[in-house]
């Protein structure tokens, strides 16, 4: 299933500190004591575990006020978001320009105006001059490599991608290197208003690194889908750790993740995620024969996710669509580093709706505005490049909201989790994020779909809530000890790069 994705050698190991120029100093591999002191007892399966002690939230003029009204948010069951910009993406419901959104146990329970509810049997969240959006599902992540940002900044596929992270780079990871790298990648994503995503495990070396990336992701707060994949060396037990893995840590669905195994054109490991009754995860291009071939053999079921999509034939859109299989791609990976023409019209030509993914913090930030900015740019540069060409029955030019709608519920199908989250329905999960819309960079507000895709940035976001918990609180991640995690991440990437022999050139 290898999809490798980047490339260009080089990090240094001397840079900038924030305390000033001075070297740093290359720093050891976390001991195994040491990852397991830091991951806090976690229960197998348990829910989500802070790692680090709580530090500030809030700096500056208002820091305590602001701390108050978290501390009242965190101790109450119902919470009301009063007098945002609503976008519930759920054409049912309807979208406001002026609505309140009431959570309760974590769930939606009612999005209408004028909301009526004691601040004594609420919290109440002012959302004024707030646009109020589903989380963004990103369906394609390699969170490991969150150690590795980027370091191939120019980099291309292959040879790039393919010889130095996954074939140098990724066979250095241990466990502890593992844990760093998913908590940075999942906070990250947090930060930038992104509540769930598809993780692409490639990196189960052993069981402990499968343990030490599930551990990151219980951790983080994070929604996703683990997607166990293949890992390097003998102590490898892909796929058949997969049972284990069901077992520990996904005996129930009540929880904030699930799981799946990445997969590649192979009978065998299709075989393992029928047999363990989950859904297959697939990076696929260029082989449309491998792909008819597993169809044939009935080894295709609906809800398997397919990555990329370049250069696919007909037949085998045809067998994905009809398989009720889910797309994901990244058009901006694909464009910069030589996957091929991104598939978003090929995907709607065969009545697919795609979903949306950042790929890899190697090369590109998991910004989701952008990755929106760059679907609805790419789409329409296609449709009119036809037009100049002479073509005729164009396809239509994409909106601002039908983008929204691939970063959001499009992305919530693909995950199998479009019954919890992807819209503000009463009764899904309270995934929500507040986007600031009283900046200048885009006031005054006059269209809110086209303020988010186009005008915003990860600056806008202000709050985020995962499953009715605010992870993100008036601009600041909530309850992590920023500094420690930042050095815990330094000194991963420390490790790796001095296991696998490799350099960055810090300014080049």
């Amino acid at each position: 299933m290898s999809d490798q994705c980047d490339g260009s050698p080089a990090i240094a190991s001397e840079f900038d500190t924030p305390e000033g120029h001075q070297a740093m100093s290359a720093v050891g591999p976390l001991s195994r004591r040491g990852f397991l002191q830091s991951s806090v007892g976690l229960a197998a399966g348990g829910a989500t575990v802070q790692m680090l002690p709580r530090s500030a939230v809030a700096q500056g003029a208002g820091a305590a006020e602001q701390d108050a009204e978290l501390t009242r948010l965190q101790g109450q069951q119902r919470i009301l978001l009063k007098g945002g910009v609503v976008l519930t993406l759920d054409r049912q419901v309807g979208d406001f320009a002026q609505a309140d959104v009431l959570i309760e146990n974590g769930k939606i329970s009612a999005v209408r105006p004028d909301i009526a509810v004691s601040e004594e049997a609420a919290a109440v969240v002012n959302a004024a001059n707030h646009i109020l959006i589903p989380g963004f599902v990103d369906t394609h992540s390699h969170s490991y490599q969150g150690i590795l940002r980027g370091i191939m900044t120019n980099g291309v596929l292959d040879p790039d991608y393919n010889r130095d992270v996954q074939t140098r780079l990724t066979p250095a990871f241990e466990p502890a290197d593992v844990y760093a790298g998913v908590l940075m990648t999942a906070l990250g994503l947090i930060d930038m208003g992104t509540t769930a995503i598809v993780d692409l495990s490639q990196i189960s070396h052993t069981p402990e690194h499968n343990d030490a990336g599930i551990r990151a992701l219980q951790e983080s707060g994070i929604r996703a889908v683990y997607a166990y994949s293949r890992g390097a060396g003998p102590a490898s037990q892909y796929p058949q750790d997969v049972l284990r893995l069901q077992r520990t840590y996904f005996s129930t669905k009540d929880q904030l993740l699930t799981l799946a195994l990445g997969v590649g054109l192979d009978a065998k490991a299709f075989g393992a995620a029928r047999d363990a009754g989950v859904p297959a995860v697939l990076h696929i291009r260029n082989n449309s024969g491998g792909l008819l071939a597993l169809g044939r053999a009935g080894l295709l079921r609906p809800g398997d996710e397919y990555i990329h999509c370049t250069n696919l034939s007909d037949d085998a859109w045809r067998l994905i669509r009809e398989t009720g299989g889910r797309v994901s791609v990244c058009p901006q990976i694909e464009m910069s580093m030589g996957h091929g023409v991104p598939a978003v019209q090929d995907a709607l030509d065969h009545g697919l709706r795609p979903s949306l993914s950042s790929d890899h913090s190697v090369t590109i930030a998991p910004d989701f505005f952008t990755v929106m900015r760059t679907v609805f740019a790419f789409q329409r540069m296609q449709i009119f490049a036809r037009a100049r060409a002479g073509a005729q029955d164009l396809p239509p030019l994409l909106t601002c909201r039908e983008v929204l709608e691939f970063a959001t519920i499009e992305g919530a199908r693909c995950a199998g989790l479009d019954h919890k989250i992807g819209t503000l329905t009463p009764g899904k999960e309270a995934d929500i994020i507040m986007l600031r819309a009283d900046r200048l960079s885009l006031w005054p507000l006059n269209n809110a779909p086209g303020a988010v895709v186009n005008l915003m940035n990860p600056g806008n976001v202000d709050t985020v809530f995962i499953a009715g918990q605010a992870r993100k609180w008036r601009g600041n991640l909530v309850g992590g000890d920023t500094s420690r995690l930042m050095r815990m991440a330094e000194e991963a990437r420390d490790a790796v790069m001095r296991r696998a022999g490799f350099s960055v050139n810090f300014l080049a």
